[in-house]
């Protein structure tokens, strides 16, 4: 029975997941789980992607060792962060953290010369300073080296399918959410490209998922104990794209129209569509048309998620305060707090002290300051909830249709008290799960592209 293999990184944490499909049912089983992390040095933030690239080999050997027949692997990861290799395939420098603030200031010093409507109409790519278009306009703007010396671009799941399989190319998935694709033709804008002075041979062959990217190199094959037969295939390598995949289908008849909401680190709230809405209404809203599985567009806004409540948790632990997870769901229910914060502020995005970040921002804003752990929780979940609110009522403005059910999928479904307050605030059902989402998405791709799946009603079937 075959087996495949999902390596799952987010900003947070990373796992590979061995699934096997018999008799129309996928089984999961987590191999490993390792974490990620972001460290501080010099004057940027960094992720530590050798240490990354370890843990990935020895998940892979941990599931080679379980004696699983092992036909492919796919990789997916968060959006927008890239390494630079040479001619040699050599790595050139660490790769920098969307997060660091060396891209604050150039959406607006960039458009400042440029047309943002005509600019949106070709990407339709939200404008966010995290996006790679200003991360590379930042190193362009600064002399970086690494430009001139780079031979490709690759985004993260390009990078780490590169070092298995020594096959550089960019899934489209991930390529989408760099601000630096044509989101009709779905290829590469070189106009835009050659207008920031960029070589373009660093923008390299786009390939659509369950495309088969190569096979394990023979040295990796024989470090982690696996034959050298095993692909590593191009899977919805934005783990957004994956789990959208993974989301079940409609029911409830002809005019039902649902809406995904991916919650982890950053939520992502959409519909999935066949073409692009590129309008100045879209832009205006803060829509972004990522690419998804199948040719798809992912047609949605990226909201912060459960970002701010998971540095709020590692600030408590490290104070030695009790931060379970479930114990402080079962305090914000019991507590009561109507401070709003606006999540998407710049001032939730990296600080040093999460905690003094809302409590500033409340004064600031004449709100009520959390004073406990379940005030505190109680006031970023219903400050999500009412964001989704806003995101859905702007999608209703923009769609034929309006969205009649709400599918919360990913790691933040588990979330009870989130997902009953988004119900409270919508006024429509909202389904939660699956969890994996992810990497059920990312192993039907798999299988797909290896025979054993041959249509979508089978995948409809299996999830």
């Amino acid at each position: 029975m075959n087996t495949y293999l999902a390596v799952d990184f987010g900003g947070g944490s990373g796992r590979v997941m061995a699934g096997t499909i018999d008799n129309g049912r996928l089984t999961l089983e987590e191999v490993y789980r390792f974490p990620n992390r972001q460290i501080r040095m010099g004057n940027y933030i960094y992720w530590d992607f050798l240490a990354l690239f370890g843990e990935m080999k020895t998940g892979l050997r941990l599931a080679a060792h379980k004696g699983y027949s092992i036909k492919s692997i796919g990789i997916d990861t968060w959006g927008v962060d890239f390494g630079l290799i040479d001619r040699q395939g050599n790595l050139l420098g660490n790769m920098v953290c969307y997060r660091d603030p060396r891209t604050n200031g150039l959406p607006e010093e960039l458009f400042g010369h440029m047309d943002i409507s005509r600019h949106y109409a070709e990407a339709g790519i939200q404008v966010m300073p995290i996006n790679t278009l200003f991360q590379l306009y930042s190193m362009k703007k600064n002399g970086d080296v690494q430009l001139e010396l780079a031979d490709k671009l690759l985004f993260m799941p390009d990078l780490f399918s590169f070092f298995l399989t020594g096959v550089a190319n960019n899934e489209y998935c991930i390529a989408s959410t760099s601000e630096m694709l044509d989101a009709r033709k779905r290829t590469w804008n070189y106009p835009l490209i050659d207008s920031l002075g960029l070589p373009e041979r660093l923008f390299g062959e786009i390939v659509m998922p369950g495309t088969v990217r190569g096979k394990l190199k023979a040295d990796i094959a024989e470090e982690i104990g696996m034959n050298g037969e095993v692909d590593v295939v191009a899977v919805g390598s934005h783990d957004t794209a994956s789990a959208v995949f993974a989301v079940p289908a409609v029911t409830g008849g002809v005019n039902t129209r649902k809406a995904f909401l991916s919650s982890g680190t950053w939520s992502l709230l959409g519909v999935e569509l066949d073409e692009p809405i590129l309008t100045e209404e879209a832009r205006l809203a803060g829509f972004t048309n990522e690419g998804g599985v199948g040719g798809k567009i992912r047609f949605l806004q990226n909201i912060t998620g459960l970002w701010i409540l998971q540095q709020l948790i590692a600030q408590w632990k490290e104070r030695g305060e009790d931060a379970e997870y479930e114990t402080l769901i079962t305090a914000a229910e019991n507590a009561e707090i109507d401070s709003i914060i606006r999540v998407d502020d710049e001032v939730f995005q990296s600080p040093l002290n999460m905690e003094k970040a809302i409590a500033d921002y409340c004064r600031e804003h004449r709100l009520a300051v959390p004073k406990t752990c379940g005030e505190y929780v109680l006031c970023i979940l219903k400050s999500l909830a009412q964001r989704y609110k806003q995101g859905v009522t702007q999608l209703n403005s923009l769609l034929p249709s309006p969205v009649t059910q709400l599918h919360i999928i990913g790691g933040g479904c588990r979330n009870r008290l989130l997902n009953r307050l988004t119900e409270e605030a919508l006024g429509i059902p909202v389904y939660a799960g699956p969890v994996e989402a992810t990497a059920i998405g990312n192993i039907l791709v798999q299988a797909l592209a290896c025979g054993e799946i041959k249509t979508r009603d089978e995948i409809t079937e299996i999830i």
